[in-house]
C-alpha cells in the first residue's frame, strides 16, 4: 500500500542527516521521545515543520525542504515538457501552447510560471492552513529536478503563492540559468 506519510517521513529524514546526523533527524521527523509517531497528518505536518525551523535557519530549511521532494509522477511530467521544450523556439512559444496552458504553465513577459488551482500534496489534503511556507518548499525542489532535467540547464525555483498559506493558487516561477534552445 502506499503510505506517503511513510515516505514523507524517511525523505524528510534522510535531507535533515544529510545536513546533521541521525539524531538531529529523528527529532526533527519524530519529535522528542517518538511523540510525534501517534499524531495525525495534519498534526504532525506542522509539528515537524515547526521543530525544522526552530533547529535550522531559513536558508537551510528550504534547502532541506527541497531535497524531501518525492518524485511522484516525475516520469510523466518530465515527457511532457520535453515534448513541450521539442515544440517550441523560446520561452513564449513554450508558454503559449495548450498542452502547457493545460498543465498550468504560462510565460509573462519573458518568464515561465507555474501555476496549480489545487495543492498537489496529498500530505496537505487535511490540513487547513499553513503559518510558513516550509513545507510547500518541496514543491520547488520536485519544481527545480524536473525543469533542470528537461532544460538540461540549472534551474532556480522561486515559490510566489501557496493555497495552504491563503492563496488562491499555487504559484512558481522558473528561473532557468542558461540557454534552453
Amino acid at each position: 500500500m502506499f503510505d506517503i506519510r511513510k515516505i514523507q517521513e524517511q525523505v524528510i529524514y534522510g535531507a535533515v542527516k544529510s545536513m546533521s546526523n541521525d539524531e538531529t533527524a529523528g527529532e526533527i521527523v519524530y519529535g522528542k521521545g517518538e511523540a510525534a509517531k501517534t499524531e495525525d497528518n495534519p498534526t504532525w505536518v506542522k509539528s515537524t515543520m515547526k521543530r525544522l525551523e526552530n533547529k535550522f535557519d531559513k536558508q537551510s530549511v528550504n534547502q532541506i525542504r527541497m531535497h524531501c521532494q518525492c518524485g511522484y509522477g516525475m516520469d510523466e511530467k518530465l515527457a511532457l515538457v520535453k515534448e513541450l521544450v521539442k515544440s517550441s523556439s523560446n520561452m513564449e512559444e513554450l508558454g503559449n501552447l495548450d498542452k502547457a496552458k493545460a498543465a498550468g504553465l504560462f510565460c509573462s513577459n519573458g518568464e515561465l510560471y507555474l501555476k496549480f488551482p489545487f495543492c498537489p500534496c496529498p500530505m496537505l489534503a487535511e490540513v487547513d492552513r499553513l503559518d510558513t511556507d516550509t513545507w510547500c518548499q518541496c514543491t520547488t525542489g520536485y519544481s527545480k529536478v524536473l525543469f533542470e532535467e528537461a532544460f538540461k540547464c540549472k534551474v532556480d525555483v522561486e515559490l510566489l503563492k501557496s493555497i495552504k498559506m491563503g492563496d488562491e493558487i499555487c504559484l512558481m516561477k522558473i528561473i532557468p540559468q542558461g540557454h534552453i534552445w
